[in-house]
């Protein structure tokens, strides 16, 4: 009786709320997800040093915008609202491949779908840590390729990031990133590729609370 009472109240309100001159709309409903993998880590752990960690810091955060599909001007970056709490998603469909940069492999040639849409340089906005440009890149891919694995997709990271140790990720996620104009070979092999080997597409989730970066992988049933 009281789930009665409640259909007529929601169907009632649809008819207040729409009118004779609106529209009829049918509420938002969000598609259900089955999360597969969750892994996360400090901001605040990238290095022991506190501006090169800094630098670590915004350059991963500056990935995910671009990433994600961020409207950025490399000149005019406001690092500040890098302190704000986000939730970023990339979509996967079945059968898609995301590459890390574009530079690929001849076996991925004309089968990624989706890149972080960035090279990680000064012209694109990427901090100097003293050593490189866009240092801390390989720390979010590493990330990145840990839930992917433990997600079950079919994730193939080449080269090993075996030259430094990257917190709070196990060695053997370590992921080494690197892209260049004009060394194609060593860009290639310096990616990460995740292909959705499910029949459900497949959602990057990016959560940050200020200081975490967490990456859940959801399967859109």
């Amino acid at each position: 009786m009281l789930y009665g009472i409640h259909v007529l109240i929601i169907l009632i309100s649809f008819v207040i709320g729409n009118g004779p001159d609106k529209p009829f709309m049918l509420p938002f409903t969000k598609e259900p997800e089955r999360t597969l993998a969750v892994r996360e880590f400090s901001l605040e752990n990238r290095y022991r040093n506190s501006f090169v960690n800094e630098v670590f810091k915004d350059n991963i955060l500056l990935t995910v915008d671009y990433l994600t599909g961020a409207k950025i001007d490399p000149k005019k970056i406001d690092w500040t609202r890098y302190d704000e709490p986000f939730d970023h998603k990339v979509i996967l469909n079945p059968g898609e491949t995301f590459a890390f940069h574009d530079d690929v492999l001849p076996n991925y040639e004309g089968k990624v779908n989706k890149t972080s849409n960035a090279h990680f340089n000064s012209v694109e906005g990427f901090r100097f840590s003293g050593n490189l440009v866009g240092d801390g890149v390989c720390h979010l891919a590493s990330l990145l390729y840990w839930a992917a694995k433990d997600a079950g997709l079919n994730a193939v990271a080449p080269t090993r990031h075996d030259f430094a140790n990257i917190p709070e990720v196990p060695k053997e996620f370590g992921v080494s990133i690197y892209a260049y104009p004009g060394k194609q070979t060593k860009d290639q092999v310096q990616n990460l590729y995740i292909t959705n080997n499910k029949e459900q597409k497949i959602a990057f989730e990016f959560i940050y609370d200020g200081e975490n970066l967490k990456i859940q992988v959801n399967e859109i049933l």
